[in-house]
C-alpha cells in the first residue's frame, strides 16, 4: 500500500529536522521524515567516539530559532550537541512525524501525477508532491582498501561506528588516517593504550582550539538577557565570516600558517617528528583542524607516528612499505566518509524526467542550483547540497538558508496553482560556471588533494563566497530561473489513485 504524503524527507539530522520545523511554522503538517537510524541526530547520533567535539563555536553550531543560552563550552562535545538536538525534537513535536529504521533505497519522478514515488529497504512506499534530500554528507563512513585488512584477527572499527564495549586499556592500537576525527579521538585514547600506532598519509594544519567554558554566571546572563546571547552570537558569526579573506587569497594565510607552525613548535620536542607533522600545502587547501591535545600527544612514550605507506594487513599486524612490521591488537579507521554522492548513493537510485537519472546526470561531477534544485527533477530539494559546504563558517547557517529557499519554492508553485518546476537546464549551467570560476586562484585550487574534490580535481564541495552572499541570493526565488508546469486532469500517483495537493492551511498561510 503506498502512503499519499505532502513532503517526505530524507534524514532526520540538522537538515531534515530544520526542514520539518519550517513546514510546521509554514502550516504545512502533510510529511514524513524518512530515518534510517533508530534515533534522530545524524552524524551526532554516529559520531560518539571518545573526544567528539564541534570545531564551530556552540552557539552558532545551533539554530537561530532555537537558542540554547547555557552552552557549557565554546566548543561542545558531541553529548551535549545530541542533547540539544534531542530537545529541540521534544519541543518541536517531531516525533510523530518520523519513521525511524526506514532506509530510502530509490525515488522516481513520474511527470504524469506530479509527484514522487520513494521507496524504502523494509518494502514502505510513498507517493509525494516534494522529496527534500537531507540525508548530509558525512553519513557514510569510508572504508580503505587495504590488502588483508578484511583477514585481521583483531578488532577493526571505524571512528563513527564505534565499538564502546571493546576495552584498548593496556592494547596495541593502531590509528589509520590524521583528519577531523583522528584528532579528536587519539588524544583520549593514548592515555589507556599500551601502545598507539598513528598511521598518516598527510599532515593536517591544526590550530589551537579556544577550551574556554562559559560560567554559570554567563549562561544565567544569556537566559535573562537574550540580546546579550544574540550580539555574542552575531559576534562569533563575523569572526569566522572574516576568516574567507584568507581563504580566497592565498598569500594571506601566511599569519594564520605561522600561528599554526608556532603552535606545532611549542608543543611537539622532538624536531624530526615536528618536521614530520609538517604541511607541505597552502593554509586551508585542505580542512582545517584545532585540537591542543593533538600535538603534545606525540610527546608520550607510547605513541608513535608512522609516515610510512601501509603496504598490507596481517592477521596480527601492519606491514608498511618499508618492510616494518608492527603486531596490533586493534585497528581504528579514522579515514572520514565517502563524500562524494556519486558514490554514496549508488545504491539509492534517482530518476527525474525522462532520460534524467543523477547517476547518469552527475556522471562528471555532482552539480545544483545553489545546491538545493537539480534540473531534470522536478520538486527535489536537497540540504548541504553540492558547492554548499564551508571552510570558515557554520553549516547551520547554510541550512536554514536552504530551508528557506525550498519553502519559497512551494510557495511559489501554489501561487501559481502549478504542480511542479523544474530548474532550466541553462541556468543550471551558468550558475556552476560562475561557481568553478570563483573557486581558481583560491586556497582549495592551490594544489592539495582533500575530500572537497572528486577524483580528476573538481571540486563539488566548497562554496567560493561569503555565506552573506549565500543567503542574500537565496532570500527570494527567481521565477524565471524555472519552468512551471501544471497538469491539465486530476493528478495521480503510480498506482492511479488521485492524490491531495498540498494541505489547504498551507496555501492560506502564504499570503
Amino acid at each position: 500500500m503506498r502512503e499519499r504524503i505532502g513532503v517526505v524527507i530524507v534524514g532526520a539530522g540538522f537538515g531534515g529536522l530544520c526542514m520539518a520545523i519550517k513546514l510546521l511554522e509554514e502550516g504545512i503538517r502533510d510529511f514524513v521524515i524518512l530515518e534510517k537510524g533508530d534515533d534522530v541526530g545524524g552524524t551526532w547520533r554516529d559520531n560518539n567516539y571518545p573526544g567528539a567535539a564541534c570545531d564551530v563555536q556552540s552557539h552558532f553550531y545551533s539554530y537561530s530559532f532555537e537558542p540554547k543560552p547555557d552552552w557549557s563550552e565554546r566548543y561542545a562535545g558531541w553529548q551535549e550537541i545530541q542533547k540539544y538536538i534531542l530537545d529541540v525534537t521534544e519541543r518541536r513535536g517531531l516525533r510523530p512525524h518520523i519513521r525511524f529504521g526506514e532506509h530510502v533505497d530509490s525515488a522516481h519522478f513520474d511527470p504524469a501525477s506530479g509527484v514522487w514515488v520513494v521507496g524504502t529497504k523494509s518494502g514502505a512506499s510513498f507517493a509525494a508532491n516534494h522529496l527534500v534530500l537531507a540525508s548530509g554528507p558525512l553519513h557514510v563512513p569510508h572504508y580503505p582498501a587495504i590488502p588483508g585488512l578484511a583477514d585481521f584477527r583483531g578488532k577493526v572499527f571505524h571512528s563513527a561506528r564505534w565499538d564502546h564495549d571493546y576495552d584498548l586499556a593496556g592494547k596495541h592500537v593502531a590509528s589509520i588516517g590524521t583528519g577531523g576525527s583522528a584528532i579528536q579521538y587519539c588524544p583520549a585514547v593514548a592515555p589507556r593504550a599500551g601502545r598507539l600506532h598513528v598511521f598518516q598519509r598527510t599532515p593536517a594544519w591544526v590550530i589551537p582550539r579556544d577550551t574556554r567554558s562559559y560560567s554559570t554566571r554567563t549562561q544565567r546572563r544569556y537566559a535573562r538577557f537574550p540580546w546579550l546571547r544574540k550580539l555574542h552570537r552575531a559576534r562569533l558569526y563575523w569572526t569566522n565570516e572574516s576568516r574567507l579573506v584568507g581563504l580566497l587569497h592565498p598569500s594571506l594565510t601566511r599569519l594564520p600558517g605561522a600561528i599554526a607552525r608556532r603552535h606545532l613548535r611549542r608543543s611537539v620536542k622532538d624536531p624530526a617528528l615536528v618536521a614530520a607533522l609538517t604541511p607541505d600545502y597552502t593554509f586551508g587547501c585542505k580542512r582545517v583542524l584545532i585540537s591542543n591535545d593533538w600535538y603534545p600527544m606525540f610527546n608520550r612514550p607510547n605513541v608513535e607516528l608512522v609516515t610510512a605507506g601501509i603496504r598490507e594487513v596481517r592477521q596480527h599486524a601492519i606491514v608498511t612499505e618499508d618492510g616494518v612490521e608492527r603486531p596490533v591488537d586493534a585497528i581504528i579507521l579514522g579515514t572520514g566518509f565517502v563524500v562524494d554522492p556519486r558514490n554514496y548513493m549508488r545504491g539509492f537510485p534517482v530518476t527525474g524526467l525522462p532520460g534524467h537519472t543523477l547517476a547518469e546526470d552527475w556522471k562528471n561531477g555532482a552539480e545544483a542550483y545553489y545546491g538545493v534544485n537539480v534540473s531534470g527533477f522536478p520538486n527535489l530539494h536537497q540540504l548541504v547540497g553540492p558547492g554548499t559546504a564551508l571552510g570558515h563558517n557554520s553549516i547551520i547557517f547554510m541550512i536554514e538558508a536552504q530551508v528557506r529557499y525550498a519553502i519559497e519554492c512551494m510557495r511559489e508553485l501554489r501561487r501559481r496553482g502549478a504542480d511542479w518546476f523544474d530548474v532550466r537546464p541553462e541556468v543550471q549551467r551558468a550558475y556552476n560556471e560562475r561557481l568553478q570560476a570563483a573557486l581558481e586562484g583560491t586556497v582549495w585550487t592551490s594544489g592539495c588533494t582533500s575530500w572537497y574534490q572528486q577524483s580528476d580535481g573538481r571540486n563539488f564541495t566548497i562554496w567560493p563566497w561569503s555565506t552573506v552572499r549565500y543567503w542574500l541570493e537565496t532570500r527570494r526565488v527567481a521565477a524565471e530561473d524555472y519552468d512551471f508546469v501544471t497538469i491539465r486532469h486530476a493528478p495521480a500517483d503510480a498506482s492511479g489513485q488521485p492524490l491531495r495537493k498540498m494541505a489547504a492551511s498551507a496555501a492560506s498561510s502564504s499570503g
